[in-house]
């Protein structure tokens, strides 16, 4: 997805000399990240994209479509996973399973498209069929910073605009089945757990919420009286209920997103800078998106940091997130 987003996706494509929106349906659930570079596409089944391989349409019935306005802007210490929980949230609450969901509003002035990407990616998350952002000048922003050639965002920037579809602050608000809207200004640092995602906790809730779902969720004893002793790597130690024992950085909704790895890098160098490790038992790794990841993590001398806390690159992909 991040290949796609920073390379593949044209925007706009042409054929026999018409100029047509550009598309996409893959057979991942996450392929919806394209939204955030203003291509609407979405996940389908094997059988699908086969067909599609060979020539065929894909037929849909028409969507109805959740209007999602944004204002604000986030505040210095949330990340764009911040943002993301919270519209998760909300559209579950809302229900948008089989809509399209366009997101809108003045908001998306003061959003990277690396954000955009964040949201878009998680709509099986929040239940729709896609996360759509609309084209604008952070769009071809962006095209220019990842190497699209001049000619590729000049057609985009004026495909958009002669079709009515190009967005500004003072663009008309479109019509929408019903809508949402939020104040990014609001969001604060949160999580969600123990299983599902649109199970939004404040991080300063986090340790009261841990303690409760033990026991309602899970039907666990006070973890502090029960534990498993476990040899490692001739260690021996102790494992209880709530024991932290996987910790990755996985690929595609959080690597892709530059704000975000750079802060799991300096978080990484003040660690190391402290004296602070891992537990043995604590399973690490780092699996970006692309290589553009590891890229600027050699460049802003981040990547040692990380090594020596454990988060070595295994690969780029899903990974630990899929299971693997």
């Amino acid at each position: 997805h991040q290949v796609n987003l920073e390379y593949l996706a044209k925007v706009v494509l042409t054929k026999d000399g018409v100029a047509y929106p550009d598309s996409l349906v893959g057979t991942d659930s996450h392929t919806t990240m394209i939204n955030g570079l203003g291509v609407v596409g979405w996940g389908v089944g094997g059988i699908e994209a086969e067909a599609v391989m060979l020539g065929q349409p894909i037929y849909m019935l028409t969507p109805e479509v959740v209007g999602f306005r944004l204002s604000g802007k986030l505040p210095a210490a949330a990340t764009a996973t911040d943002l993301v929980l919270r519209i998760v949230q909300m559209l579950r609450e809302h229900g948008v399973v089989g809509k399209f969901v366009e997101f809108y509003g003045p908001g998306l002035s003061n959003m990277s498209l690396a954000d955009r990407a964040t949201i878009a990616n998680m709509a099986p998350e929040y239940g729709a069929t896609i996360g759509f952002f609309p084209v604008d000048d952070e769009t071809l922003n962006y095209m220019r910073r990842t190497g699209r050639t001049d000619a590729e965002v000049d057609l985009v920037e004026r495909y958009y605009k002669e079709q009515g579809m190009y967005r500004t602050d003072s663009s008309p608000e479109p019509s929408f089945t019903s809508k949402l809207e939020l104040d990014i200004s609001t969001i604060e640092v949160s999580l969600a757990g123990p299983k599902r995602p649109q199970d939004r906790i404040a991080l300063t809730d986090m340790k009261s919420h841990w303690h409760s779902d033990l026991s309602k969720t899970f039907g666990k004893q006070d973890p502090s009286t029960t534990s498993v002793a476990v040899d490692y790597n001739d260690q021996n130690f102790n494992l209880k209920d709530g024991s932290v024992v996987i910790a990755a950085i996985t690929s595609c909704t959080n690597t892709s997103n530059p704000s975000v790895m750079i802060g799991a890098g300096l978080l990484a160098k003040k660690a190391a800078e402290k004296g602070l490790t891992r537990k043995p038992w604590v399973k690490t790794s780092l699996a970006p998106g692309s290589r553009v990841v590891t890229d600027y993590l050699e460049k802003s001398g981040l990547t040692p940091y990380l090594d020596q806390l454990g988060f070595n690159l295994v690969g780029y992909g899903c990974t630990t997130c899929i299971g693997n």
